[in-house]
């Protein structure tokens, strides 16, 4: 299944997901790609800034 990656906004079919630290009802979705080089993630509910 393609899940689209929270901070690329790129589809992907790598990836990992689990709820928000700031908002637990949202699902954040990282691809491989930007875990390994440690992007920083957006919530898209609250908009706060995660690692």
């Amino acid at each position: 299944m393609l899940k689209k990656c929270t901070t690329c906004g790129s589809q992907t079919r790598d990836y990992s997901e689990f709820p928000s630290p700031y908002d637990p009802s949202v699902k954040i979705v990282r691809c491989k790609s930007c875990r390994r080089i440690s992007l920083p993630y957006v919530c898209p509910s609250t908009g706060k800034i995660g690692p």
